[in-house]
């Protein structure tokens, strides 16, 4: 687009894939830390649970009755919460693309000589459509993360918050790391085939298609999933210990 060298293309080809894997890299360290700080704030929420008037071992009071029907029911589904959150965030992200892609479409039908660079395209038209899917879009995951843990604790109490925050922490760090790396890998594959690294096939042939396809999955996983689950079990954790001194006195069942 910037009407530069050939050569161009495949040095920001190359500082691309190095950009991805390090990104892979430094989202595993993000990942860590949100594992840290969840586990940190599931004891402070632990702990919380203590009567001052009580003579209790602290050393021996953090644990979590794991044959409590609660608990386990918590656990499961904390567990099974980060792969809901993450097909919501992949479909926002396919949503926001379908939008661009109409537009798209629709300039090229629409302003003349498009195709042929005589005119420029509407750029502004487009990083609204973005901007705009990526805000709106956010609001129901940002629900997910906070009210999860607020009517869980009024309904069911604090056995079951805290098996939603363990089943949450696991399967939460888990997925980011296996969407933090596959997607860069999945990213990186399209590339190392367009560059001919890999012999006899190249752009058209059945393996770039197919890479094709995985980079288009990897970006949102990359890019979009990874990301927001380090956020989510952060979130899920310090929601629940800031209203655990109410929902441990206040709960339906």
């Amino acid at each position: 687009m910037a009407d530069l060298e050939p050569e161009v293309r495949k040095i920001t080809d190359m500082l691309d894939s190095v950009g991805n894997t390090t990104a892979a890299i430094g989202k595993g360290f993000a990942i860590g830390s949100a594992a840290f700080a969840a586990l940190s704030l599931f004891a402070s929420f632990v702990y919380s649970q203590i009567n001052p008037s009580m003579q209790v071992d602290l050393k021996s009071f953090l644990n979590i009755n794991l044959i409590s029907p609660r608990t386990i029911a918590g656990a499961l589904f904390g567990a099974a919460l980060p792969y809901f959150f993450s097909a919501y965030l992949i479909d926002a992200v396919v949503n926001a693309a379908e939008k661009m892609v109409e537009e798209i479409r629709r300039q090229f039908r629409e302003i003349p000589g498009l195709m042929e660079g005589e005119n420029k395209p509407d750029y502004n038209r487009c990083i609204k459509i973005s901007s705009d899917g990526a805000l709106k879009e956010m609001k129901i995951p940002a629900l997910i993360a906070v009210l999860t843990p607020l009517i869980s604790g009024f309904i069911f109490g604090t056995d079951f918050v805290g098996g939603l925050l363990a089943g949450t922490t696991f399967s939460g760090v888990m997925l980011a790391i296996y969407t933090a790396n596959s997607g860069g890998a999945w990213d990186n594959a399209k590339k190392y085939i367009e560059n001919g690294n890999l012999e006899g096939e190249g752009k058209g042939t059945d393996a770039h298609k197919a890479s094709v396809v995985g980079d288009t999955v990897g970006d949102p996983l990359k890019d979009t999933v990874g990301p927001s689950l380090d956020i989510l079990i952060k979130i899920m954790a310090v929601t629940s210990l800031i209203t655990v001194s109410i929902f441990k006195i206040y709960h339906l069942f």
